[in-house]
């Protein structure tokens, strides 16, 4: 017979009365738990990526930013049809930089801080861009910068889908000395951190074509007053003008120059701010003969660019027109997106590092970013405007060129004193202010 003590432990052991439904609860429970805690990764997994657009709703520079959002937009949503990324969908949140260096960086600050986004698309103006930098760089973060632009900056927290100087500006110099025989050059621009860095660029480059810089004047932002330039213009007699004057200023300080009598087929404008969004409407009669020199014309005859255009028109309406920073806009969030897949996640370092290794077959033609610089190879176009506010090409770089942020003329530390000079003399802003101009110019 067993012992009594035996008897006891396994009595002990044994389940009393009423413990079968509380074993089966706790078994429950513990499943519960366990679809809990799968629902809540599932959950977790379909989390939106969330993206910020900022750009300029508001403001003279409104003009030529609504296509950017208007094509971040287009790509965002095909990207959604398709499954959004990782399986997750992606919203964006667009917020408004009021073309003013000051609100871009606060709406930088606020989309970062408390939207929670992991990439800004975003900025037109080297102002706007100058201003946000800090903030992108502070919070280690990347904005995606799809202007056209001066070079002399390279940032890690930076991709740019524009054009370096040496993608827009010096091709169309040279061109214009080459084949329009031009030797007296007049330079005006609006009056911030952009026009007066392209004017040193090209004034570098003319002396070393032995040609003759006979003008260089600034339009304050936003002006749109400009008979009195307009007739210092004329008065220098120049064989070309080369105009980096901005948004709603274009048009007037165009017609303002026709007025004078100067003609497009004996003294063209050649500018590198105004494309086809700008040139809808009346515009378009005010510059028609004049160059513009850009990565993409809507004219361009390749089926991807039909595709684009099939695409942008239909969301947007048929009278809607693309220019280069519609694609390039487009452009960014495509490459950004493929850099999603490839590193496996939306977090902005592993992202920041794909990036660096993007191409695609985009409607202006094959891109890629530079590994180097994060700046990316494009083609480049010179064309001339029609009455309809489109343009017939003239010239080709036929395929992709190297980007080079820092022109040769110059060392990186001499381009970088230069733009420091600048911001130091106006402040510490990206344009000159008001309050800042001589006397006789406010």
């Amino acid at each position: 017979m067993a012992p009594a003590s035996d008897a006891t432990i396994t009595t002990a052991h044994a389940p009393r009365a009423g413990a079968a439904p509380w074993l089966a609860m706790a078994a429950l429970a513990a499943l519960g738990l366990a679809a809990w805690l799968a629902l809540t990764s599932l959950q977790g997994s379909r989390r939106p990526i969330i993206v910020g657009l900022l750009h300029s709703q508001t403001g003279p520079m409104a003009v030529s930013e609504r296509s950017m959002i208007d094509a971040e937009v287009l790509a965002l949503e095909e990207i959604n049809r398709n499954g959004g990324l990782l399986g997750r969908p992606v919203k964006w949140v667009i917020a408004d930089g009021a073309s003013d260096g000051p609100t871009f960086a606060q709406q930088a600050e606020a989309l970062i801080r408390d939207h929670g986004v992991c990439v800004i698309f975003g900025c037109w103006t080297s102002a706007s861009r100058k201003s946000v930098l800090p903030v992108v760089e502070s919070h280690d973060h990347l904005l995606v910068y799809p202007m056209a632009y001066e070079g002399l900056e390279q940032s890690p927290n930076i991709v740019y889908t524009g054009a370096a100087p040496n993608q827009q500006i010096t091709p169309a110099v040279q061109w214009c000395h080459d084949t329009l025989r031009a030797r007296r050059f007049f330079l005006v621009g609006s009056d911030y951190i952009w026009p007066h860095c392209v004017n040193r660029i090209v004034a570098d480059q003319l002396a070393g074509l032995d040609a003759e810089l006979v003008g260089e004047e600034y339009l304050p932002f936003g002006a749109t007053e400009a008979d009195d330039l307009a007739a210092r213009i004329a008065e220098a007699r120049p064989d070309v003008i080369l105009s980096t004057v901005v948004g709603d200023s274009a048009r007037p300080f165009a017609r303002a120059v026709r007025a004078t009598g100067l003609r497009s087929d004996s003294t063209p404008i050649v500018t590198f701010a105004v494309a086809e969004n700008e040139l809808r409407g009346p515009a378009a009669a005010d510059m028609a003969g004049d160059y513009a020199a850009w990565n993409y014309f809507q004219s361009i005859d390749r089926p991807e660019n039909q595709a684009f255009l099939r695409a942008f028109k239909t969301r947007y309406g048929g009278d809607r027109t693309a220019s280069d920073v519609t694609v390039a806009s487009y452009n960014g969030v495509r490459l950004w997106a493929q850099a999603v897949l490839e590193a496996e996640t939306a977090d902005v370092r592993p992202v920041r590092n794909s990036l660096r290794h993007q191409s695609m077959n985009a409607p202006e033609g094959i891109i890629a970013i530079d590994a180097d610089t994060q700046h990316t190879w494009r083609p480049v176009f010179i064309g001339r405007i029609r009455a309809d506010g489109q343009f017939d090409v003239v010239w080709s770089s036929r395929t992709a060129v190297r980007p080079v942020p820092y022109p040769i003329s110059r060392s990186r530390t001499e381009w970088d004193a230069f733009v420091g000079d600048l911001h130091r003399s106006w402040g510490g802003q990206w344009g000159r202010a008001a309050s800042t101009l001589p006397e006789a110019d406010q």
